[in-house]
């Protein structure tokens, strides 16, 4: 259970003291671990709510500490992984495949490139009526995995009497992070991407375009090139984007052999799915470094679900960069907001747990000068926050390439004090972890 603890904080072993009171037992089910993080997962005691809408009893009384280790009533690597991996929500279909099918599903997919946004909207809005009625993960951001972490690292605090050294969250001291990502669904959006690049190097933030490899429209080599010369970033988006990708085992392994064929003639190194559609169980299909299909509240995707985290975590092999902000398509369109104000909440409520905000903006609906003046004012509000809020700006194959020194390495005891041994030294910077009241605080340590 300290896996889940360790593997966030990247902290020494010795300092982390949890242990379970005992074997959970009885169903599934959902709880509390204090105020703001819900669980999901079986307790000490089995008392858990089948639904979110349930009173929630809080476990975080029951835990025990002494001066040698923390008791936790339920295993904390069982509860992370159910809510990263969304083991909270129903089956998706009956086999537990993927999305559910149905003619009218179907039907709407084999129409959709030939819908106007004027009338998919319209159908979407229906399909997603009572939306804000749901409970669980919380809306506009779920932070409840790193709470839950969080809460642990204040137990460990109070268990060892001191305050405890980690590998901070980013590099070089960066409070938290942001990341610009694009997916180009037609063939407009595809002629517009030079034109969303002059704008985006106007504020000095790069981006990554996913592109449909297959049907949408043409992927000429000089497309790519542009791309990648000007610094930006390629990668692959699903196959043909008809929402059928994980529909059939058998036709998704097919998928995925050709999807994977894609990543290596475009030199792409991380994959976004269609529609955010999702089975985490066959991600080791792919061959990606990284994925970003995984929304972190999934309240208005048609695959609903999220993983309550604002922070990357790996899925087997693969990095999982969550997608933490809401599309530019569904604000314009079925919240229909022009103006920055959600996207800004979102960022300071991300910020607030050092996480990461994960942008998608379409070049298909950016087009409009209504909605560009829209994301201009989000880049704007970004590039302050680089400034003045030491937020790090990145590609998402940086930060993958960042999470993944990180996690590969640790911090040792040298003397009195700790060292960073191993990919992240150059970058990495130690911080310290305090407690004030029931308040985790951080300092992070100075280049020497």
């Amino acid at each position: 259970m300290n896996n889940a603890f360790l593997d966030y904080f990247r902290c020494p072993d010795e300092l982390s003291p949890f242990r379970q009171m005992g074997e959970p037992i009885g169903a599934k089910g959902f709880f509390r671990f204090g105020k703001d993080a819900v669980c999901f997962g079986r307790t000490f005691s089995g008392r858990v709510a089948q639904s979110a809408t349930s009173s929630l009893e809080d476990v975080l009384p029951s835990v025990q500490l002494n001066e040698h280790a923390c008791y936790l009533p339920f295993d904390a690597g069982e509860i992370v992984e159910n809510l990263r991996l969304e083991r909270y929500c129903k089956s998706p279909s009956s086999n537990g495949s993927g999305p559910k099918k149905s003619l009218v599903r179907n039907a709407y997919y084999a129409v959709r490139p030939l819908l106007p946004v004027s009338v998919r909207k319209h159908l979407q809005r229906a399909a997603l009526r009572g939306w804000d009625q749901i409970p669980f993960p919380h809306w506009p951001v779920d932070q409840s995995v790193d709470r839950i972490l969080e809460t642990m690292l204040l137990l460990a605090i109070r268990t060892t009497g001191d305050r405890i050294p980690f590998i901070w969250f980013w590099p070089d001291g960066h409070d938290g992070c942001a990341t610009m990502t694009h997916d180009v669904e037609t063939a407009q959006g595809r002629d517009f991407c030079s034109s969303l690049m002059d704008l985006n190097d106007s504020f000095g933030i790069k981006s990554s375009f996913q592109v449909v490899p297959e049907e949408r429209y043409a992927v000429p080599e000089k497309f790519l090139s542009e791309i990648r010369e000007r610094g930006f970033e390629v990668n692959v988006h699903d196959l043909n984007h008809d929402g059928n990708l994980f529909q059939e085992r058998i036709e998704f392994l097919h998928r995925a052999a050709q999807i994977n064929l894609y990543a290596k003639s475009f030199g792409a190194v991380g994959y976004r799915s269609g529609v955010l559609y999702r089975n985490l169980d066959w991600y080791d299909a792919f061959d990606f470094s990284y994925d970003m299909s995984v929304p972190n509240v999934g309240h208005l995707d048609p695959q609903q679900g999220g993983c309550c985290t604002t922070k990357p975590y790996f899925v087997g092999k693969i990095l999982e960069i969550p997608v933490t902000a809401t599309q530019d398509y569904t604000l314009f369109n079925i919240l229909r907001q022009y103006s920055t104000d959600l996207w800004q909440k979102q960022v300071q409520s991300i910020l607030g747990l050092h996480g990461m905000a994960s942008f998608i903006v379409h070049p298909d609906y950016v087009i409009d000068q209504r909605a560009r003046e829209v994301y201009a004012g989000l880049l704007a509000y970004l590039a302050r926050l680089r400034q003045d809020s030491n937020l790090w700006i990145a590609l998402p194959r940086e930060v993958n390439d960042w999470w993944r020194m990180r996690q590969q390495s640790t911090l040792v005891r040298r003397g009195d004090g700790w060292k960073i041994e191993g990919p992240a030294g150059k970058r990495a910077r130690i911080a310290y972890a305090s407690a004030e009241g029931d308040r985790v605080t951080y300092d992070i340590e100075p280049v020497s």
